[in-house]
């Protein structure tokens, strides 16, 4: 049998065996990553747990005062007179004064039958001698209950403490109405989204003013006040049940819901916080493990396929030697020339082949030092000059503006951390998907972070926010690297001008779909405009800070990632002119 009989099941057999190798390593990977969500899920509900304990106490705090108020004032001498025939002015005057102090919508005191003895104000809720909260009063127990309140109130909790006479009877009730969304307002749009149903599943009270008076009408399904349905996907992972949903856009898509009993106030608090830290942990570890199965598998392969080679070549060499036994004397000398020949060469390869390695070592890793030394180098300015504000602030008396040039100092270095990823995916080129970014917002956040620099070079910024917004498809820390590129090059090129004026604009061109940014400097212009995006060109001193000649070049590699174009060009009547086009968002159907 022939190598080229043999070839044809050997690369069958080698096939087989790498998609067995893949289908094993993705499936490990897979538990890997399973696992560690299941292992990250424990801290974040148990963060959950602390923050839905803290509403829940925060809210049931609130309403403690109204209960205690109603209890407290069923008794006064000014409301017991009033059954002996006493002034209902004094007290109208003393409930008025309570509920202000309080914070009370109404305060309103009736007899056994339902009927009004004294009221703090003219809003006084309707049909009290047919409530629940009433009902439970008579009966010397106190009543509440939550509902749309008198008046203005949309949303109300209703509080009833019992009087009784001096025979133990019932003989009247004090009832405190309380507006919910006036509590709501110490707490609205705080983070994780919490909300307190009611025992027919609908959102009475939340920091979410968005879900209000939904209600969960099954097990996968949701019901909007008017009528609409949202279906919910329910995971069990661990113990812990997790929402998949596209409820509200300020909820995320996927949340770990927690939910917690609150008999005080006959209600369930519900809280929803984001999952997607533990499963980028999730991610991280299982690419981990991929990654490194993946190496050794490698190794092992080419261990495999060499001693492969190294067989096929010494089976093809004693067919050679057998076929040509009878002329080996005739040939010793050729063969052994041939022989050493052969050595020599491979030890050449060899060399070669070494060479080459360290060549494509030493190149990416200069190509990794140059692009993290220019790209971390403006967030390290920018930390450090939050650094001397919060210093200069702190001097002055005044530690809050320090704390939040703190603040910004952490954000700069998490995003120190994004920008070492995204030079890392750009160096590997590897893309990510591009997502929708609101181009003003980057714009914005650029102009910020170099406001030091622009007060110091005293540069005027001519920036107008569009009238409309200006939604394109990106990533808004990408973005960002560009546009503060280019304002620092802008900065930087009209830093010996006595006219140092910097012009941002936006514009939209529907027809082709389009969103442009430009950016126009008073500087000297381009010299050599064909030659802007060359790696390591630049116009500046070797020794001047950021003079590397990267920005422009890795600022065009990501505007092309997400298919948009970057132009540079000399404008009319003097200075730079940069125009960077990208592709507009479209809104969802």
């Amino acid at each position: 049998m022939t190598l080229a009989m043999l070839s044809k099941p050997l690369a069958r057999s080698r096939a087989a065996l790498v998609a067995v190798s893949l289908a094993a390593t993705a499936a490990l990977a897979g538990g890997v990553w399973h696992y560690a969500y299941l292992q990250a899920l424990e801290p974040v509900a148990a963060r959950g747990e602390s923050d839905l304990a803290l509403a829940s106490d925060r809210l049931v705090t609130q309403l403690q005062r109204f209960r205690e108020f109603a209890v407290l004032t069923a008794s006064h001498p000014a409301l017991i007179s009033l059954h002996g025939g006493g002034s209902r002015g004094w007290a109208d005057a003393m409930l008025l004064r309570a509920a202000d102090r309080t914070g009370a919508v109404a305060a309103v005191y009736v007899d056994a039958q339902g009927e009004v003895l004294a009221a703090s104000s003219d809003t006084i809720p309707g049909e009290i001698a047919e409530s629940a909260y009433f009902a439970r009063a008579m009966t010397g127990a106190l009543g509440v209950a939550h509902g749309p309140g008198p008046g203005e109130t949309t949303r109300a909790f209703f509080f009833a403490a019992p009087s009784f006479g001096p025979d133990g009877a019932v003989r009247g009730a004090l009832v405190v109405v309380v507006d919910i969304a006036g509590l709501e307002q110490a707490w609205r749009g705080s983070l994780p989204a919490v909300f307190f149903t009611d025992d027919a599943g609908e959102v009475f009270v939340t920091n979410r003013s968005e879900l209000l008076y939904w209600r969960r009408v099954g097990p996968t399904e949701l019901q909007s006040p008017d009528g609409a349905r949202r279906s919910v996907t329910v995971q069990a992972r661990g113990g812990h049940t997790v929402w998949q949903q596209r409820w509200s856009p300020y909820i995320p898509t996927r949340a770990l819901r927690l939910e917690a009993a609150l008999p005080v106030i006959d209600m369930t608090g519900v809280l929803l916080i984001d999952v997607s830290p533990a499963r980028r942990l999730a991610t991280l570890q299982a690419a981990v493990v991929a990654a490194g199965l993946l190496f050794f598998g490698a190794l092992l392969w080419l261990a495999f396929e060499r001693r492969r080679a190294l067989a096929a070549a010494n089976a093809e060499l004693e067919d050679r030697v057998s076929a040509r036994t009878r002329a080996l004397e005739q040939t010793n000398v050729a063969l052994r020339r041939e022989v050493a020949e052969r050595q020599e060469a491979e030890a050449a390869l060899k060399r070669a082949q070494a060479e080459l390695v360290q060549a494509g070592k030493l190149s990416a890793l200069g190509k990794m030092s140059a692009g993290i030394s220019h790209e971390l180098n403006q967030p390290l300015m920018a930390i450090r000059s939050f650094a001397e504000n919060g210093a200069a602030f702190l001097d002055r008396g005044k530690p809050e503006r320090a704390a939040d040039n703190l603040t910004r100092i952490s954000d700069m270095a998490h995003r120190m951390g994004r920008i070492i990823k995204n030079l890392r995916a750009f160096a590997k080129a590897e893309s990510e998907p591009a997502v929708r970014v609101g181009l003003a917002a980057v714009v914005e956040g650029a102009l910020e972070l170099l406001q030091l620099r622009i007060e110091k070079t005293g540069t005027q910024v001519d920036w107008q926010r569009p009238d409309r917004p200006a939604i394109v498809l990106g990533g808004e820390v990408r973005l960002s690297q560009v546009v503060v590129n280019l304002v620092s090059n802008a900065i930087d090129a009209m830093t010996d001008r006595d006219t140092r004026r910097l012009t941002i604009r936006i514009h939209h061109d529907d027809a082709a779909g389009t969103v442009r940014l430009t950016v126009r400097d008073t500087g000297p212009g381009i010299a050599e405009p064909d030659r802007i995006f060359d790696p390591f060109y630049s116009t500046k001193e070797v020794s001047a800070e950021e003079g590397m000649g990267l920005g422009l070049s890795i600022s065009y590699g990501i505007v092309e990632g997400f298919g948009g174009r970057l132009r540079g060009e000399n404008a009319e009547g003097g200075g730079a002119l940069f125009t960077m086009e990208l592709q507009q968002a479209r809104e969802y159907a």
